[in-house]
């Protein structure tokens, strides 16, 4: 039997995995162990998205937490090479995404010569002051399987080096995930627990270091959400809370609310007018769903929810501005709830 690896650390991460998960349960000649490093470790912000998305509890939890981004890097490697070591070594490591974990698990499996496979491989912003672009770059510069969401991610890996055998466009995991759950978040009508109704309101999400540890900066951007004319809920990443509570007075048309499990979090979003956000994951759920999609960043690592998608990237001093023109966009290749069944084909062929 072959023991594979499944790699999460933050919320991002487990919505990744659960299809992953899903998937290759049902291989009778796969062993998973999904290893929960802890960078997000409250019930909101982990374990209602194990619940949500029916995954089991994690078989082994590193509870590295939080810290600086040395710091969570330096401690999961210690960790998860001492788990590695001192327990049968997994013949696969699949880590996802862009957080420190990422980086720090791969950097440990392959120092003690396991094989990696990174899925959501080859995306760039091309901005290194973003910590998720050095994970991803370093990551990708020493991995053995490169699962890819969009053909630019391909493009990417050939022009570092990556060979082209190494590579394969399975498309968007995250997809997967809604269509996996699609039934329940239709039911769910959160919206409704908020005294909102359908198509009117907007979701904000913020939370990159850019836009909320500037106090200048987030009240700038709260001063422009006191402008529209739609109520504004906002989920509340612990970090983010802590700097709102130094703004004296918050726009009347916001709603904060604490970070939600993913069925409720997608029945806002699916429900809503459109999405502010500086979110990656986010970019690509809306341009699934045709929800227009404001992005608070200079650039973005998927730029085919811009290209072929509803996202647009903005900026708080013309935000006002670009709402008014919102886009649909259209669905890109592979984007079909078929990617973890694409990689079990992968490794079966491969294990």
């Amino acid at each position: 039997m072959k023991t594979i690896h499944l790699i999460c650390a933050a919320r991002p991460n487990f919505m990744k995995i659960a299809p992953l998960y899903h998937a290759l349960k049902k291989e009778s000649r796969f062993k998973l162990e999904i290893v929960h490093t802890g960078q997000h470790y409250d019930y909101q912000m982990s374990q209602a998205f194990f619940d949500d998305l029916n995954l089991p509890l994690p078989h082994h939890h590193l509870g590295v937490g939080s810290g600086t981004h040395a710091e969570q890097t330096a401690q999961t490697m210690i960790a998860y090479e001492k788990l590695c070591l001192e327990k049968r070594k997994p013949d696969l490591v699949v880590v996802v995404g862009d957080v420190n974990a990422t980086l720090a698990c791969t950097i440990a499996a392959k120092k003690i010569h396991l094989q990696v496979a990174h899925l959501e491989a080859g995306l760039r912003s091309f901005d290194r002051t973003m910590p998720e672009e050095v994970n991803r770059i370093v990551a990708d510069s020493i991995s053995d399987y490169y699962w890819t969401p969009s053909e630019d991610a391909n493009e990417n890996l050939l022009k570092e080096g990556v060979r082209p055998e190494q590579i394969s466009f399975v498309g968007n995991i995250m997809i997967d995930t809604y269509c996996m759950m699609q039934n329940k978040i239709e039911q769910k009508e959160t919206y409704h627990q908020f005294g909102l109704s359908r198509q009117n309101y907007v979701v904000l999400t913020l939370h990159r270091p850019a836009n909320v540890d500037s106090l200048d900066r987030l009240e700038l951007t709260m001063e422009k959400i006191r402008q529209i004319d739609l109520p504004v809920i906002f989920p509340v990443h612990p970090r983010t809370k802590k700097n709102l509570e130094q703004i004296e007075q918050l726009p009347k048309n916001l709603k904060i609310i604490d970070p939600q499990g993913y069925i409720d979090f997608m029945s806002l979003v699916s429900n809503a007018a459109y999405v502010i956000s500086d979110s990656g994951g986010i970019q690509e759920e809306t341009t699934y769903l045709g929800i227009p999609c404001f992005t608070l960043r200079d650039t973005t690592e998927r730029p085919i929810t811009v290209t072929v998608g509803s996202n647009q990237l903005v900026s708080v001093d013309n935000l006002l501005d670009r709402i008014q023109y919102p886009k649909k966009g259209e669905i890109p290749p592979l984007w079909d709830g078929k990617t973890a069944e694409r990689i079990k084909i992968l490794i079966r062929d491969r294990l």
